[in-house]
């Protein structure tokens, strides 16, 4: 009786370790996001502006990705020599390509390359920070402002683990970007020394998480651990962030898990597939084949039946040229959109002429 009861304790333990887990409970802020559609998946206060430590370094290697070259030449300048924190040890004047600065900023998490990287895109910090706020403006966060490249605390700077979410959703679509964010291990040269600067990836998750993407580790004591992660499983990309929580890789884990375990990838069309035909007014040809323009696809609830709504008029006016869009189509998901697609006219159609008319006359005429 007593093992019995021993038991379904430790059964219980477990189940509410895993819910535990599941909720992200130790994080101030969370969320987990489908990566195409940036349907949330998962949120917890992810609106509430907070510090957010080196995960800043995110918007700094994709405004560096931008307006940079990776085979650029990176000088280390005093400013970057004398930066506090986690480093990869830059000496004043010491250069590096801008590849291996982000190698760097992103693995080691080197604030002193943050700094280099900064100076040499923008001129200054100040100016880069600038640039900085302003891309995450055109991304679309609405409360994101950033002060430092490299996330040692500051005022006026803070962002919102959905912000990040955006922010992180736009850099994964740079090759580059994933490429250096899902290194486990680099080497890069090291002026002065006989051997190479020897780079770990800090994101545990690259070793222990089935798909993982990497991206980038953070703690300061004012912001407490913070990481933004990716994985990605049959087909379905997950991207998320928790911002304050003791237990970072465990809670990211756990609502990696519950997304995948309750959401699929639906295709409901494929690229370039032919949807039907629609009728055309005063043309030369009375329909005219559609298709879609890419993928419909989008994470539904497992269990559920998404459904397609083509968006597209009741007929066309001639002409039509191939390759014009004449509607959209849409995936719903319990009453909700969660993707769409152009859809084209597949062929010309010209607009009915005297000749064409004419033509038709000596046709049914000589079929006599």
């Amino acid at each position: 009786m007593r093992k019995r009861l021993l038991a379904g304790l430790f059964f219980a333990a477990l189940l509410l370790y895993n819910g535990s887990a599941a909720r992200a409970e130790s994080a101030k802020s969370a969320i987990l996001v489908e990566m195409e559609t940036g349907r949330i998946l998962y949120e917890k206060n992810a609106h509430e502006a907070l510090p957010m430590a080196s995960t800043t370094k995110v918007m700094t290697a994709l405004v560096a990705l931008e307006n940079s070259s990776l085979t650029d030449t990176v000088t280390a300048s005093r400013n970057a020599f004398g930066v506090p924190g986690t480093s990869i040890y830059l000496t004043e004047g010491e250069t590096l390509s801008m590849e291996e600065m982000l190698y760097g900023l992103m693995l080691q998490s080197g604030n002193d390359a943050a700094v280099a990287i900064a100076e040499h895109v923008a001129g200054s910090v100040e100016e880069f920070c600038r640039l900085m706020t302003e891309k995450a403006e055109e991304i679309g966060c609405e409360n994101t402002l950033f002060s430092t490249p490299h996330g040692l605390p500051a005022q006026n700077h803070h962002t919102t683990a959905f912000d990040l979410s955006l922010i992180t959703r736009y850099a994964l679509r740079d090759p580059h970007f994933r490429r250096i964010v899902s290194t486990q291990r680099a080497s890069i040269p090291w002026a002065g020394h006989t051997e190479n600067r020897i780079l770990s990836n800090k994101n545990k998750l690259l070793s222990t998480y089935e798909g993982a993407l990497g991206i980038k580790t953070g703690y300061t004591r004012a912001a407490g651990r913070c990481l933004v992660f990716a994985a990605e499983r049959n087909g379905m990309t997950v991207v998320g962030c928790v911002l304050n929580d003791p237990n970072w890789f465990q809670d990211a884990a756990g609502i990696m898990d519950a997304g995948f375990e309750k959401y699929e990838m639906a295709t409901l069309l494929q690229k370039n597939q032919t949807l039907g035909i629609l009728p055309v007014e005063n043309g030369e040809k009375e329909t005219v084949s559609v298709y879609a323009g890419d993928a419909l696809s989008g994470p539904v609830e497992k269990g559920t039946m998404p459904t397609m709504e083509a968006q597209l008029p009741a007929a066309l006016s001639a002409p039509v040229r191939k390759g014009q869009q004449i509607g959209e189509a849409v995936l719903m998901d319990q009453g909700r959109e969660w993707a769409r697609v152009p859809l084209y006219a597949g062929e010309n159609v010209m607009e009915t002429s005297f000749r064409f008319w004419l033509g038709r006359l000596f046709s049914a005429w000589t079929a006599r």
